[in-house]
């Protein structure tokens, strides 16, 4: 059943969820979620809410007007409506490993994820027989120093004909510039070790090892362009012990990987993530 996504910000102040909630009640919507936090170092107030369209009594495409002009103005509301339908469009980007990838693939085909996969690109084309066996196109675009800023320009050109909403960096071994960042702002989500600044380089669970770590996890981000330092939409951590290998840390640290970027990617697409500078609110 299609629903609609209400995101609010504003200062705090009195009526707010009296208003809201007798906008849909007046309206005869069916709320199925409903979640607000106050910062009370900033005085900001921030609301999301869901509700089933089938008997509402507002047309779809008159929605943000109407609550612009009985509600939003009256608090001096910042707002950003959503629907369900029809399904974002997500683009994965991929390297060589393979981990993160088969997660997000094993889960969108067991219905887990509420979105379309019009396309897999990859600066390697080790992984095609993979992508293509759940039906899904795999572009290869080789990358180097040369060609970079081109191949990145026929991304972007391909990614926009198929309607692109968002995009997964599975392992994509390869840091995007500032101009494809800037054409998809907070829409490129990215997932990374958390030994980062600590154990940087190729081999951060060899270099944790020999540090003799007892917690290694992962962040799931927004990518920006300060590199693994955009706002943070999850993080996981596993326990490790002396006796682990080298090899035992990298399968721990991997099936955090995958856990952390899927969380991410839930969040995403339920718009349960609110960017607020660099860091983010996420709703329940």
């Amino acid at each position: 059943m299609e629903c609609a996504i209400l995101i609010i910000q504003c200062r705090d102040q009195k009526g707010i969820v009296a208003a809201v909630s007798q906008f849909l009640y007046f309206h005869n919507g069916n709320v199925q979620e409903v979640d607000q936090y106050i910062d009370n170092e900033t005085g900001d107030f921030f609301m999301r809410a869901k509700w089933e369209l089938e008997s509402f009594a507002i047309q779809k495409d008159q929605i943000e007007r109407i609550f612009a002009e009985t509600v939003g103005v009256k608090f001096g509301m910042n707002f950003s409506l959503h629907f369900t339908e029809p399904k974002p469009r997500m683009a994965i980007f991929v390297s060589k490993l393979s981990h993160c990838l088969f997660d997000i693939l094993s889960r969108y085909y067991s219905g887990q994820f509420e979105v379309e996969i019009p396309m897999v690109i990859s600066n390697h084309d080790n992984l095609r027989s993979v992508v293509e066996a759940f039906g899904i196109p795999y572009y290869h675009f080789p990358i180097t120093k040369e060609n970079k800023l081109e191949q990145e320009q026929k991304q972007l050109e391909l990614m926009k004909e198929h309607g692109v909403d968002f995009v997964v960096l599975a392992r994509y071994m390869q840091i995007l510039s500032p101009a494809f960042i800037a054409n998809y702002k907070h829409q490129i989500i990215n997932i990374h070790h958390s030994f980062l600044p600590a154990f940087v380089g190729a081999k951060p669970y060899h270099a944790a090892h020999k540090r003799g770590v007892k917690i290694i996890g992962a962040t799931g981000h927004y990518v920006t362009e300060e590199l693994d330092a955009g706002p943070i939409i999850e993080q996981d951590i596993a326990r490790v012990k002396h006796h682990n290998t080298v090899e035992e840390l990298v399968q721990i640290g991997q099936d955090v990987e995958k856990v952390v970027l899927s969380k991410a990617i839930k969040y995403h697409l339920a718009k349960k993530v609110m960017v607020m500078g660099n860091k983010t609110i996420i709703f329940n």
